[in-house]
Order: structure tokens, then sequence, then C-alpha cells
């Protein structure tokens, strides 16, 4: 049977080519995703995403990665996230503000990673306006337990291949977007 026929069978067969690094007969190179393009297929992969694996380091240098309940990115892509001000994850960035935050949808095939700088956030109007009422068993005294994590983006890197937005094809590289120090 030949690939054309193929494709016609299956609709979504050509995604599957892709996803497997191939392309269908008449499917010719694009040119990179524009920046816009990276970052809508990004919000895409968070939106579904729900949680993220947030990356810190400790005194010696080794990982720690742990499951976090995000907000979605602001405009200029600033994350936000609560945490317990006595947790590890706290004293790590007080020693080392480097973090990765890692996304994958079970919706989207593909991922997010963004690399930044942490700061903490300690400021009661901010705290109200970054408050989801599900953590209300998380913090039994919200105002002494309760802080907000900013991470503030380096970098970002995303693969989806529903938009076929994928890695180099020699060294499996994700496309990714370049932020200025402070955001956008």
């Amino acid at each position: 049977m030949s690939v054309q026929r193929i494709l016609k069978r299956v609709g979504s067969f050509s995604g599957c080519l892709i996803i497997l690094g191939f392309s269908a007969p008449g499917l010719s190179a694009q040119e990179p995703p524009s920046r816009d393009a990276l970052l809508a297929a990004a919000e895409e992969i968070m939106e579904g995403a729900r949680y993220c694996g947030l990356v810190t380091f400790d005194e010696s240098g080794n990982a720690s990665v742990r499951t976090m309940d995000p907000f979605p990115p602001d405009e200029d892509w600033s994350i936000w996230m609560g945490t317990n001000r006595e947790s590890r994850k706290v004293r790590e960035i007080e020693t080392d503000p480097r973090v990765a935050l890692y996304y994958h949808s079970s919706d989207q095939v593909g991922y997010v990673a963004i690399y930044g700088t942490a700061h903490f956030v300690d400021d009661p109007g901010e705290k109200a306006s970054r408050w989801k009422t599900e953590w209300e068993g998380l913090y039994p005294d919200r105002e002494a337990q309760y802080l907000l994590i900013q991470v503030i983006p380096d970098r970002l890197e995303v693969i989806n291949y529903g938009r076929a937005i994928q890695g180099d094809s020699e060294t499996w590289e994700a496309p990714s977007v370049e932020f200025r120090r402070g955001g956008g």
C-alpha cells in the first residue's frame, strides 16, 4: 500500500510520521518557528500540564526535583508558585537561585523546559492575589507559612509535535526562546 493511500486512510498518520522523525511525501521543510509560535506552543503544553517539576540545587550541587502547582505565565513569562517558607526548596534557592521548570501534558505530545532565576516574594498583596483555595489545607497558618516563588526566565525550550515543533534532526536540540534578564 502506498504512503499516499495510508495517509488518506489514517488522517493523523502524517503526525505520527513527524513524531518518528520522518516526513510524508509532499511535506517540505519549513522555516523555523517564530518566537510567537514557540511561546504559543509552550503555553499550550503548560495549560495542559496543570503541574510542573521544579528543579533546585542543594549545597553540594545535587539536583532536587519536586512537583509544583504553578500559576500560568505572566505577560513577561514570569512563573509564580506558592511554597511553605520552611521547605527544603526555600533553603536551596537561598543558596543557589538557578532553577528549572519542566512541564509535560498527557494531552499534548511534547514538553516545555524553562531555565531561570527564582526570587521570593513575601508581599501580602501579591500573596493574596496569587492564592488557590485548594491550598488551604497545606497552610494552616497561611500568613506565617505561605511564601511566593517567582521564576524569572532566561530561556525556554519547547517541543510540541501537534504544532510540528520538534528538535533538530541531528542534535535533537529543542527550539528555544531567550528572554532578556528580568522577563520579556
